[in-house]
């Protein structure tokens, strides 16, 4: 297990290979149910957000998605759901998703981004407490879980609430 990930964004060829990551990282199948009704939904999906890591031998282990939401009005990202093999977890694959995830977002000139995640993995990537900017949710999490990143510092994180893709249920 090497620590050098290929990462791309997801093809048609890919499909089956993350719902399958997501099956095999998570305790049911609602991420991956999740991640196949983000992809059916026109007002949520952007080509070129779903990243792949994949090992040397380009079998991908590791993925991470970004699709639309918003904070108000101001259009956002929100990375869900991540997910790695298990065998590979705590490899980096993880990581190297989201910081091409993140990359992507910004070569297409997005400029937020909304994670419900553990607090202390999304921080690495420059995710700070939501609050302390002043975006919530219209559900009750812990403070510490809503995290957000702005990707260009000429735009700052917008105040409100983020109104997650229909899929999400919230």
């Amino acid at each position: 297990m090497g620590n050098t990930w290929i990462t791309r964004a997801e093809t048609v060829a890919d499909i089956s290979a993350v719902r399958e990551i997501n099956l095999a990282a998570f305790p049911t199948p609602e991420e991956a149910d999740l991640v196949d009704a983000l992809r059916a939904d026109p007002a949520a999906w952007i080509e070129g957000l779903s990243l792949i890591a994949a090992d040397e031998d380009g079998r991908p282990v590791g993925h991470a998605l970004l699709t639309r939401c918003h904070i108000d009005s101001t259009p956002a990202l929100c990375l869900a759901p991540c997910a790695v093999r298990p065998k590979w977890q705590r490899t980096g694959a993880g990581s190297a998703a989201v910081r091409a995830a993140l990359a992507a977002a910004r070569s297409l000139g997005e400029h937020h981004v909304v994670v419900l995640g553990h607090p202390a993995y999304y921080p690495r990537f420059g995710f700070t407490r939501a609050s302390g900017h002043g975006i919530g949710l219209t559900i009750d999490v812990p403070d510490e879980a809503l995290m957000a990143l702005s990707l260009d510092a000429d735009h700052p994180l917008p105040r409100g609430t983020v109104h997650y893709a229909a899929p999400f249920g919230i």
